[in-house]
């Protein structure tokens, strides 16, 4: 063990692992740009789909007790992420600094479980806005090809894997594409789409609450928290906890901001405000949303895939015209999320690069676009690949485990650091430290901990399959482990 040194770790001050500034990355990103990217990640499916699904079939009105139980969870989260990032710098957010608290093998695992999370998240995401954006054109009597709109495989879990009889999902792989293009000319480009597509979505969620609120009937609020069925999860208390596990999916994203160290301007002092300026937005809309959609209309009407659009016929013909808003500002937010998440994907590739963790090439910056170019190509065609070829009802749950273990090894570096480096300058810090950090560590595995025994399956399989790369490669090529 000792000859391996699995838990080698890099100092907070060391700098080998950086580019000279006229070669690497270059930055751009200041504290609005950081918001505006960490509210292009958050508000997506979440807020436009899963709170009605969350609503009808789990927690009624009390979904906004859901959400503020997951948005709890996250503020947690951000405040140990906000200061990890005003005391680290080095780009690759929770793997950069699971590797200075804990040590190589940890961050390892941090960083593959965070590929999981946004290769797989972009990719499922994507296959929403496809279904959307059909939906969209067939409003205007454009019809796409069924066996050109739809995944070839189909899974369910009775009856497991078939072939659904279509080709590929042409949608979801043009807009992959697209934003795969935009990230790999460069992150001037991919801020300019994401600030447009951010303040589509907000302007319409902003236009449905003010809209929403003089039309409230606060008698679809009794009861608040609807009886228990007699089945854990359906309705009462306990299925406002299994709420707040759905739509702990709508929350994640603002750690995406984490990863842009070396795009930001002075990211010690912006990347905490983006972080958590962007999720209390979020989480004010998520709140109020929730609010309104449960007053306007039954919650039992929520279950389907569009309950804005229920909550606005509720209101009565006048307001069809928002109805058409809606579906752009869901197209809009939408691939907004995608577009973040490559871009996520690919500053944690070019950070584990960097470090030989794999491949040098995803470590290297193009000269002209200073972006990484090979990071940025063979992230989009993973998820081109995912999007074109799976279904979209595989991957959510999955995408919240592994945020969750996430989210807790993060909380766990700030408890370690506290001890290990005391003295060393913080320009955020976490208050009431170490409950906070150690409260959002046990939340963290509290909520893992209501997920069925099938998606631990498929988390374990994939830390395993990540852990077999490791001691395959990146302990080979850990360029840590060569200087020492």
């Amino acid at each position: 063990m000792k000859k391996l040194n699995l838990f080698v770790r890099k100092s907070m001050d060391d700098r080998f692992d950086e580019l000279e500034e006229h070669k690497g990355l270059k930055r751009h990103l200041k504290a609005g740009n950081l918001t505006a990217i960490g509210i292009g990640a958050i508000i997506g499916a979440g807020i436009f789909v899963i709170t009605g699904q969350a609503a009808a079939h789990y927690a009624g009105p009390g979904i906004l007790i859901s959400f503020l139980i997951s948005g709890f969870i996250c503020v947690l989260a951000a405040l140990c992420y906000a200061e990890l990032a005003s005391l680290i710098s080095f780009p690759g957010g929770a793997y950069s600094y699971t590797y200075v608290a804990l040590g190589e093998l940890p961050a390892w695992i941090v960083g593959w479980a965070m590929s999981a999370q946004y290769l797989f998240l972009g990719s499922t995401v994507s296959v929403g806005w496809a279904g959307y954006f059909s939906s969209f054109l067939a409003d205007f009597g454009v019809f796409i090809p069924a066996h050109f709109n739809a995944a070839p495989l189909a899974h369910s879990p009775a009856a497991g894997w078939a072939l659904s009889g279509a080709v590929l999902n042409i949608p979801a792989m043009c807009l992959v594409l697209l934003l795969g293009i935009l990230v790999a000319v460069g992150i001037r480009a991919a801020t300019v789409f994401n600030y447009i597509m951010v303040i589509i979505k907000l302007a319409t969620v902003v236009l449905f609450i003010a809209i929403g609120l003089f039309n409230l009937h606060p008698e679809n609020w009794v009861p608040f928290i609807p009886e228990n069925t007699g089945v854990f999860g359906e309705f009462g208390w306990s299925g406002v906890l299994r709420g707040a596990g759905m739509v702990f999916f709508a929350y994640i994203g603002f750690d995406a901001v984490s990863t842009l160290a070396k795009d930001s301007v002075d990211p010690q002092k912006n990347l905490p405000k983006g972080i958590l300026a962007s999720l209390i937005i979020c989480a004010i809309a998520y709140i109020l949303v929730s609010l309104v959609l449960t007053g306007v209309v039954n919650f039992k009407e929520l279950g389907v895939p569009d309950p804005m659009a229920v909550a606005l016929g509720a209101m009565g013909p006048k307001f069809f015209w928002v109805g058409f808003l809606i579906k752009l500002a869901i197209l809009a937010g939408l691939a907004s999320v995608v577009l973040v998440d490559i871009l996520t994907q690919t500053r944690i590739f070019f950070a584990m690069g960097r470090d030989g963790l794999i491949s040098h090439a995803f470590g290297s910056v193009h000269a002209r676009s200073r972006s990484p170019l090979f990071s940025s190509i063979v992230t989009f065609l993973i998820m081109l690949a995912v999007a074109g070829l799976f279904p979209i009802n595989i991957l959510g749950e999955f995408c919240s485990i592994t945020t969750l273990l996430i989210f807790a090894i993060a909380c766990a570096a700030v408890l370690i650091l506290r001890y290990t480096h005391p003295k060393a300058k913080r320009l955020f810090k976490v208050p009431l430290a170490p409950i906070l950090p150690a409260l959002g560590v046990l939340a963290c595995f509290g909520q893992m901990a209501l997920f069925p025994l099938a998606i631990w399956g498929q988390l374990i399989a994939w830390l395993v399959l990540g852990v077999a790369i490791y001691f395959g490669f990146g302990i080979k090529n850990s360029r840590l482990r060569k200087r020492l």
